[in-house]
Formats: C-alpha cells, structure tokens, sequence
C-alpha cells in the first residue's frame, strides 16, 4: 500500500504535526529518541510519526513486530499529560486502546464485523487481534509516545499467527487516513477528560469507555504473568487503576489468552 500522493489530510487536520516515513526500523524508537534529544518543542501535543514499512517494530513484552512492506500501518503519536497525575498514567495505554478500538469499529460497520478491545489494549475484530498497542516514556516526564501497529493489506498467508487478522482478510477496504482521524480525535478527548478530572478514570469516563468496549470482562482468561506463573479465571472487572481483575486478583501486566 503506498503513501497516498495527498497525504493524510483529515488526519492532518487533527494533528498540529504529522509526518510520514517512506521507511524505518521503528516508529516509536524514531519519536522517542527525538524527543529524548531535545527536540521536543518542535513536536507538540498530537504530533504524528507514521509509515507503512517499518522493519524492526516492537510489541508488548518487548515482542518484535515486522510486517511485509505496505501491508500495515505504523503510527506513533507524542502526547503530553501535565495535568493527568503519575498515578493515573497507566490509563494512557487503555484509552488508546479504546480509542483506537472506536476507530477500526467506524471502518466495519454494514460489513458484518465488530472491532472490541482486549486488555490491556489489542483490538480484535471478530476476535482474532488487528491492532496492537505499546506506550513508551520519553526523558520529558510529561511527554509519552504512543504506537499503534494496524494490519491494514496484508494477506492471511502474510499474518503471523493464526489469531490474527487484517482490514484485507476480512474484505473490508481501509481508509487509513479517516481511521487515524478518528483515533486521534478520540485519543485526544479521552486525554483531556482524565486531565479535567484530574486523574480520576471514573469521574472521566475512561473508565467507563474501556471497560463498555473490553470483551476480557467477564470472560474466562489464562493470564501469563511477567515472573513465569499463570493465572486461570473469569476476568470480573477493570478496576480503578486500570487493573484486570481475575478471580479476585489485580493484574496490572500479562499476556492474556481469551479461553474459547
């Protein structure tokens, strides 16, 4: 899938910066260490990064992530949170993944499809993952870069795993352009709730938002826990700290396989 000769343009309309990268090893590693650099003010709040041929891409749990040149979409997006608390940051990668779970959902309606969200923050289509998210901290402490990885063309023999899919293997067209609009629009609006609210998820309707659109909630799940153990359950609830809470224990990181 080339870079459309005109751009983005609805996507540049939300974003105050958005630039494209005919190629590069890593979306967020580039705007990380960018911004790490001293170049901060030169990227402001919504700024874009983007490609369609990254080539050394990173997932959760420091999962590589590489795709067939043109068959996805890499976009990292700088955003700054002065006013959402330390405390409550960890909402950021939710309601990323929220927002990004509304904007996939926008491309497959009258197709018979349903985008839904897994936590922590992968968006499934029909369950099988579509999306994956990873949020990074920079050396500014209130500037956060935000990547999202969108198979967009690629093929089922392209896909990785058998768990996951693409707008291509569904037969539904992308429109990369109003999908990223729709993300960062929402992206922004959730962001500037949890600041208004001060940090406070509930009172902002982050909470509420995630957990509405979350298909972990109220499934059984197999946790895989960052020291090697598993955790076997239903997944009851997200708590207020952006938690999964599975047979009565909070979850704040692990990989977790929805139990058909």
């Amino acid at each position: 899938m080339p870079i459309p000769d005109d751009g983005y343009p609805r996507a540049a309309a939300v974003s105050p910066r958005l630039q494209v990268a005919s190629r590069t090893a890593s979306t967020n590693a580039d705007l990380v260490s960018t911004v790490s650099e001293g170049a901060a003010q030169e990227w402001p709040h919504l700024s874009v990064l983007l490609t369609t041929d990254q080539t050394a891409g990173r997932g959760r749990l420091d999962r590589s992530w590489t795709t067939p040149p043109g068959t996805a979409l890499a976009v990292s997006v700088l955003v700054r949170v002065p006013g959402i608390p330390l405390a409550a940051r960890g909402w950021i990668p939710l309601l990323a993944g929220a927002a990004m779970t509304r904007a996939i959902d926008a491309r497959m309606r009258g197709t018979g499809h349903t985008a839904r969200l897994k936590w922590p923050n992968d968006v499934l289509v029909d369950g099988l993952k579509i999306c994956g998210i990873l949020a990074e901290v920079t050396t500014d402490p209130d500037a956060i870069v935000v990547g999202a990885g969108v198979n967009t063309t690629m093929t089922r023999s392209d896909l990785p795993v058998t768990t996951a899919t693409s707008f291509a293997t569904l037969g539904v067209e992308p429109d990369d352009d109003a999908m990223l609009a729709d993300y960062l629009r929402a992206l922004d609006e959730q962001l500037a709730a949890l600041a208004a609210a001060h940090g406070d998820a509930a009172a902002a309707g982050v909470h509420g938002e995630v957990e509405a659109l979350c298909s972990t909630v109220g499934r059984e799940v197999i946790v895989a826990l960052p020291d090697g153990s598993e955790l076997a359950g239903v997944a009851e609830m997200i708590d207020n700290d952006g938690r999964l809470v599975v047979a009565g224990r909070a979850v704040s990181a692990g990989d977790v396989v929805h139990v058909r």
